[in-house]
């Protein structure tokens, strides 16, 4: 049996090759997945198929169908191609395989097509549409390699904070761009593009910074922009992180011009990211103490009031701010994991005086005792350095 494709016939590093297009419903029929697992990495034509990665990207077609983009799948063809040329221009036309010898190894694409199966299955309607393909023809297994190698070589994801930018689907993202623009001190202050600011950068903040600041204070489940809850959040927001500007007068020293944005992320931490983040965690636990009619509510604004005492320093008299060491300052540097993003958040409600939950409790016991074991160590240590010089 014979399967054909409208095609292109092309060139390029002085190879032929043919762009065609295919039905989704195709994808399954015609791309079958190695399992390359069971081969050496030397003996791979691919990388194996991350099977975590494909649930994502199904979820993208499935709630996207009306608007979802895929880039070209690039396979190899391991059998007869016969090209015909339409009368209007030889470089396109049709090309026709013989099903029962048709075979196809995907150089790139191996998750998108796992990807499509998978969302057939939910919606087999897809089917009908169709995906563009680079169909080479295969030459030997250190040819593929290096296809698969070339056609990731300068593969480079985005940044967060780009992909936040451009991503209108992400209602989150919508009011995080909203809270930029709308709450005073943020006003070009914010990095749109990039996940850490440059050294001489004048900006206070990234976006990604906020968005995650965001999340933490209104949780990562937002409405629709058009609906009325959206716009109580984005009210609530901007509220809340306005207050938090007036309790933290470093942000408005720098967005007058007052205090050298590089100067303040080198001196204190009150722009970093993991600080953010944590200060979207103390509104949160604000609001969820003060749930009634919060803006005609003070309580909330007087407790963010105690900000403006928080000793921001990294450090004092030379040695790191026993307030955030080991906290979210370890070894000198600013750390963002996990375990420091909990800390973090406990040390800042205990500061405000807000409740704790158990494991905040059991985190701040802990740091009480490794600083306890800290002084100790630095005092046989002082100690060590006074007796080996009385001995010399």
């Amino acid at each position: 049996m014979k399967v054909k494709f409208p095609a292109m016939q092309a060139t390029i590093g002085k190879r032929q090759y043919y762009a065609t297009t295919m039905a989704l419903s195709e994808i399954p029929r015609f791309f079958k997945f190695n399992d390359w697992a069971q081969f050496e990495p030397q003996q791979r034509a691919q990388r194996v198929l991350n099977v975590v990665r494909v649930p994502e990207i199904t979820k993208y077609i499935l709630d996207n169908d009306d608007g979802y983009i895929f880039s070209s799948i690039t396979a190899s063809y391991n059998c007869p191609v016969t090209f015909t040329p339409s009368g209007q221009d030889e470089r396109v036309g049709t090309i026709e395989m013989d099903l029962e010898e048709m075979e196809f190894i995907i150089n790139d694409g191996q998750h998108r097509c796992a990807a499509i199966v998978a969302a057939l299955k939910v919606k087999p309607e897809l089917g009908k549409e169709r995906i563009s393909v680079l169909l080479f023809p295969t030459e030997d297994l250190e040819r593929l390699q290096q296809m698969f190698s070339d056609l990731n070589r300068f593969v480079h994801k985005t940044s967060k904070s780009l992909d936040i930018l451009y991503d209108h689907r992400d209602n989150l993202s919508t009011l995080t761009m909203m809270i930029a623009d709308q709450v005073p001190v943020f006003q070009d202050m914010v990095d749109m593009e990039k996940m850490s600011i440059p050294l001489r950068s004048p900006k206070l903040l990234t976006l990604s910074a906020l968005y995650d600041a965001d999340s933490e204070l209104l949780g990562s489940t937002v409405e629709h922009p058009e609906s009325k809850l959206f716009q109580e959040k984005v009210t609530k927001a901007i509220a809340y992180w306005t207050e938090v500007a007036k309790a933290i007068p470093d942000w408005q020293a720098v967005k007058d011009g007052r205090l050298a944005a590089q100067a303040l992320r080198q001196e204190k931490i009150n722009t970093h990211a993991i600080v953010l983040r944590a200060l979207g965690g103390v509104g949160n636990a604000l609001f969820s103490q003060y749930p009634g009619d919060w803006h005609k509510n003070d309580d909330w604004r007087m407790c963010l009031r105690g900000l403006k005492v928080i000793d921001w320093r990294k450090s004092v008299d030379g040695r790191v701010n026993p307030l955030w060491d080991n906290v979210c300052i370890s070894a000198g540097s600013v750390v963002s994991n996990r375990q420091a993003r909990a800390a973090t958040l406990a040390v800042l409600k205990r500061e405000l005086g807000l409740p704790l939950s158990s494991q905040e409790r059991m985190i701040l016991t802990n740091l009480r005792e490794n600083g306890r074991g800290n002084a100790q160590i630095e005092k046989q240590q002082v100690a060590k350095t006074t007796m080996d010089s009385v001995t010399l």
